[in-house]
């Protein structure tokens, strides 16, 4: 242990490590975080090194706080003293066999793994190891050296310093290492949703052509669905021929529908299937739909749109899964009705389209019947919480969504089918002129607006698509509706409006030219009337005008009953 000496009494050797000793660069975070640990476990000696005794009792205090030896912590308080810097109780670096300097042959290996087998061409490594050795390992003429390493020697040095995570990005892509390889280390979907109120949206195409009422094959419907994050319910549907906004639209309004009332439509009893709120969540993928202007509107309710990033279905998993259980609930007893295989696609197959039988309308009580299987009969995977357990909750969807609603603070939106159909019109820029509003070309008048219509200017206007009888002028509260005054146009789709319009100009643009030319004609036969009718200077007498004018009438009057027959027998 260190003692007091007179400096003028100090040797060489004394003073050979301290003179000897340099520390060069910057420690590393983990190095200089241990160094602080072990000046933590010497600060209550370095105050008392004067007293044998107080650092005697100091490093027996040391030793029994922080679980350390005495030796080990006698040699940390002897490095601090000697270099007097808190470099000096920094660990030493050490290099594993990674670091180790590679021969030839290994520096070589490592660039033919680089160059051929880890990269999206998914090369095996038998074809890297030839491939190695076509560049690396053959003369000017193309012949194998002598001196050169096996295939074992190859495949050995892979498996040694391979990593799997740098081996399946480099060769499948982060897409598919993202959604299939990555280590799940989550505390699943529940982390995310952590009650009834998250809903997450996608659409499939159904596995089953259909036909119309007259037996034609029309082709596989498309079915989207609304689904809790939480409880795996599902909330809503559209089945539908249309994408897109249509679908989403449809959709929206089925989740706030009366399930009862809608079922019961089909002849279903829809059980227990209850929930007519709007999810205040809305998890959907980089669709068009859902990344559009037109439904990004319904965040005016009060709804938070989150848009997951593309090719990642595992983030949505719910949904997922629900597409997959619809489906394998009526493929087993629809085969031979029109359910595709999944050999659908390969050349010499079946026709699944010549069994089709089923109707939009029936396959849609197939799926409404699935649905409500899913959401009250199927058990649920649900990590069931102390106090679910305590009050014997079923592991259905529709209990855990129940139970979800009264006892978490959800995040439900209570809105109505008007509303929500308002919201989600598209929108356009509405000009008040003293015609009317001019939206779409068309004029809309509507009682109070009597100033804007005088002053002019621009408002925010919804429309319906596929009719223009009326027109709706979004303001901060609500939606006024305005009603069209060209009647030619009531009860039409704008597209056949502005198809109309287009017949109109060009009909005037064909007109066109020949209107100008009967001007002309008309000014050419004018000029030659009012010549022949000059009278070459001289002057007319401008007296008996009223005699003059008698005379003319008697001479052009006429009697038109005897004209027109009237006394003929």
């Amino acid at each position: 242990m260190p003692k007091w000496i007179d400096a003028d009494g100090c040797t060489e050797a004394d003073t050979a490590i301290y003179e000897n000793h340099t520390f060069h660069g910057e420690l590393t975070p983990s190095q200089l975080s241990e160094a602080h640990r072990r000046l933590s476990l010497i600060t209550g000696i370095v105050c008392c090194l004067g007293d044998v005794k107080k650092r005697s009792e100091a490093l027996e205090r040391a030793s029994a706080c922080f679980q350390t030896g005495k030796q080990t912590i006698r040699k940390y308080l002897w490095r601090y003293l000697v270099y007097d810097t808190i470099d000096a109780l920094a660990p030493a670096e050490r290099k594993g066999r990674e670091n180790k300097e590679l021969s030839s042959n290994e520096k070589t290996m490592r660039w033919a793994l680089n160059k051929f087998y880890y990269t999206k061409n998914k090369n095996t490594l038998n074809e890297a190891y030839v491939m190695m050795l076509k560049e690396r390992y053959t003369d000017k003429d193309g012949r194998l050296v002598e001196e050169k390493p096996s295939f074992y020697q190859f495949r050995y040095f892979y498996r040694k310093t391979r990593k799997l995570k740098r081996c399946y990005i480099s060769r499948d892509g982060i897409k598919v290492y993202q959604k299939t390889k990555r280590p799940l280390l989550g505390d699943g979907v529940q982390q995310m949703a952590v009650c009834a109120g998250f809903g997450m949206m996608d659409a499939t195409v159904c596995d089953i052509y259909l036909v119309n009422d007259a037996g034609g094959v029309v082709g596989r419907p498309i079915l989207t669905a609304c689904v809790d994050a939480y409880s795996g319910l599902c909330t809503g549907y559209s089945l539908a021929w249309e994408g897109g906004v249509y679908s989403l639209t449809d959709l929206m309004l089925n989740v706030i529908a009366d399930k009862k009332a809608h079922c019961g439509r089909f002849g279903i009893d829809s059980g227990e299937w209850d929930c007519c709120e709007l999810p205040s969540v809305l998890i959907t993928d980089m669709g068009s739909e859902y990344i559009s202007a037109n439904f990004e509107q319904i965040s005016e309710l009060g709804v938070t749109l989150v848009n997951l990033p593309a090719y990642r279905p595992d983030l949505k998993g719910p949904v997922e899964q629900f597409f997959d259980c619809i489906q394998s609930e009526f493929k087993p007893y629809l085969k031979g009705k029109g359910v595709i295989e999944p050999d659908f696609q390969e050349r010499g197959v079946h026709d699944y389209r010549r069994d089709a039988c089923l109707t939009m309308e029936t396959f849609e009580k197939v799926i409404l019947w699935c649905i409500i299987h899913y959401n009250t009969k199927r058990i649920v995977d649900f990590p069931f919480t102390e106090q679910m357990l305590d009050e014997k909750v079923k592991p259905y969807a529709q209990d855990i969504y129940d139970w979800s609603k009264e006892n978490q603070d959800c995040a439900l939106i209570m809105t109505t089918p008007e509303k929500l159909a308002l919201t989600l019109l598209p929108r356009c820029t509405g000009s008040f002129t003293r015609k009317g509003l001019i939206v779409n070309q068309m004029r809309y008048r509507c009682e109070g607006f009597d100033e804007e219509f005088l002053k002019g200017g621009e408002a925010v206007t919804a429309y319906n698509p596929e009719d223009s009888s009326f027109v709706w002028l979004k303001t901060r509260e609500n939606f006024i509706r305005f009603e069209l005054i060209e009647s030619r146009f009531r009860e039409k789709d704008v597209a056949s409006v502005e198809k109309m319009k287009e017949q109109q100009k060009n009909l005037l643009k064909e007109e066109g030219e020949r209107s100008l030319q009967a001007d002309i004609d008309l000014a050419r036969h004018l000029e030659l009337l009012v010549r022949n009718a000059e009278t070459d200077g001289v002057r007319n007498r401008i007296k008996s005008i009223r005699e003059n004018r008698k005379r003319e009438k008697k001479k052009t009057h006429k009697n038109h009953a005897r004209e027109a027959g009237v006394y003929a027998e």
